[in-house]
C-alpha cells in the first residue's frame, strides 16, 4: 500500500486564517492608536500601531516543530506502515502459491479440472486482496482527515485564547511558496505562538 503524504502545510494554512474572528468595517473606518507593550520571553507581543494590526506566523515552521503535529505524523504513520506490512505479506504469499501453480501447470502434476479449481481459488483471493488494500487505504485517509480535524480544533482554540489578550486586526499565514511573497520580520509571531503551543501540549499530557 502505497503511502499518502500528510498535507498539514494546508491545513495550518486554513486554521491560522480562519481561527480569528475579523470585522470588515474596522479595517476601514477605525484608526485606533495603541501604546507599545513591553512583555517578556515568550508572550512577546509586536508592538500595535495606528491602523489596523497586522502580524503572521511562519506555517512551516509550526509544522515542523509544534510537538502535537510530530505525535500526529507518527500516529499516522505506524498505521500505514502496520496495514502496508500486512498487505505486502499476503501479497508475497499468493505470488507464491501462483507460481507453484504455473510449475504445476508446466510440469503436467495437475489435472484439467483440478487447475481450473486452483484458478478460481487465485481469482478470489486476489480479488479479497485488492479489496483490503482499498478498504485499508481508506483507513489510513479517515485517519489523516480525523488528525486534521484534531489539529484544527487544537490551533483554532488557541489562537482564539491568544488573540483575547492581543487584540490582533489579522493573524496571517507565512510558508514557503506561499501565497505571501515576503513579509516584515518584525511582524513574526511564530516563536511566542510555537512556544505556547508546545507548553499547553505538555501541559496535556501530564
Amino acid at each position: 500500500m502505497e503511502k499518502r503524504p500528510i498535507n498539514l502545510n494546508t491545513v495550518l494554512l486554513l486554521i491560522v486564517m480562519a481561527g480569528l474572528i475579523v470585522l470588515y468595517i474596522l479595517f476601514f473606518t477605525s484608526q485606533r492608536s495603541v501604546s507599545p507593550e513591553m512583555v517578556t520571553d515568550d508572550s512577546a507581543q509586536v508592538p500595535l500601531s495606528t491602523g489596523p494590526s497586522i502580524v503572521y506566523v511562519n506555517i512551516d515552521t509550526l509544522n515542523e516543530h509544534y510537538e502535537f503535529v510530530k505525535v500526529l505524523k507518527q500516529n499516522l504513520e505506524s498505521t500505514g506502515n502496520r496495514l502496508q506490512r500486512e498487505v505486502l505479506g499476503e501479497q508475497d504469499a499468493l505470488e507464491k502459491e501462483a507460481a507453484e501453480f504455473q510449475r504445476k501447470i508446466s510440469t503436467n502434476s495437475i489435472t484439467e479440472d483440478q487447475a481450473r479449481v486452483v484458478y478460481e481459488e487465485l481469482m478470489m483471493k486476489q480479488q479479497a486482496l485488492m479489496d483490503k488494500k482499498e478498504r485499508y487505504t481508506q483507513q489510513v485517509a479517515e485517519q489523516e482527515f480525523s488528525m486534521n480535524v484534531q489539529l484544527l480544533d487544537t490551533v483554532n482554540s488557541f489562537l482564539a485564547r491568544f488573540n483575547r489578550t492581543f487584540g490582533y486586526d489579522y493573524i496571517l499565514a507565512y510558508r514557503t511558496a506561499g501565497e505571501i511573497l515576503t513579509a516584515n520580520d518584525s511582524l513574526d509571531i511564530t516563536r511566542q505562538v510555537l512556544v505556547q503551543l508546545n507548553n499547553e501540549y505538555a501541559a496535556r499530557k501530564k
